[in-house]
């Protein structure tokens, strides 16, 4: 949903921030959509998991709370999930929370290109930490809001804070604001089926031949070293005794 809302082109790999990246979950699905990415993330056993993995963005152990290290201009977008709303917390004697918002908001603003999007996912835990979030992105220089996924709902409810730098775009709708509640199920559902078949359109199925030979391709253009490819790539293996 958040690299959804970043209304990235269709015709070019992009290069995108995964903020809080963890253990490369999000990014498996940058990589599964062609584009290219950094995780930074503040925890290193997280980040272990992560190359253990062997995800294909790289990977730089940081907290973001000092900022984002990186040339003005050079991503195309960001994401982060269920990250931004940590910077509120005063972990240290020496951490004022309004100050680290600022100081990471606009270093990213500085590091996205102009026109890109940055698309937040978080769990704010009341009306004055999300409130505070997004002045400090305001101040920062970012446009935009806040776009809610299903509010009737306890269980599905997501918060995004959509971001424009450089231009005022228009703030997508939040999924579910025109449902029921009794509807949401239905209509996530629905969602879902349509992300599955224009996946099954014009891109192979995870796992499959097609779909490793791809990803060994990608990661040789990265320079990275690949095995090479051979009748039985991709082929499933026996179940063992």
């Amino acid at each position: 949903r958040a690299v959804e809302l970043l209304g990235l082109p269709e015709d070019r790999p992009c290069l995108l921030l995964d903020v809080g990246c963890g253990s490369g979950l999000s990014g498996d699905y940058i990589s599964d959509e062609g584009h290219y990415w950094i995780g930074m993330d503040i925890s290193p056993a997280m980040l272990d998991v992560a190359v253990e993995r062997e995800v294909e963005g790289d990977l730089l152990l940081a907290d973001v709370g000092h900022g984002i290290p990186f040339r003005p201009g050079v991503f195309d977008g960001c994401i982060s999930i269920s990250a931004v709303q940590w910077l509120c917390n005063a972990d240290k004697k020496s951490h004022s929370p309004p100050k680290r918002l600022y100081r990471f908001f606009s270093t990213l603003y500085t590091a996205l290109a102009r026109g890109s999007r940055a698309v937040l996912q978080l769990y704010p835990e009341n009306s004055e930490q999300l409130e505070l979030i997004t002045a400090q992105a305001m101040r920062a220089g970012f446009t935009g809001g806040m776009v809610v996924d299903y509010p009737n709902s306890t269980k599905a409810k997501k918060f995004f804070l959509c971001l424009f730098v450089g231009t005022s775009g228009t703030l997508p709708k939040g999924l579910g604001t025109e449902c029921a509640d009794g509807e949401e199920i239905h209509q996530a559902n629905f969602t879902n089926e349509r992300m599955r078949f224009r996946n099954a359109k014009g891109k192979s199925v995870k796992k499959s031949r097609d779909w490793i030979l791809e990803k060994k391709e990608r990661r040789r253009r990265q320079g990275k070293e690949v095995r090479a490819d051979t009748k039985y790539t991709g082929r499933k293996r026996r179940p063992r005794f």
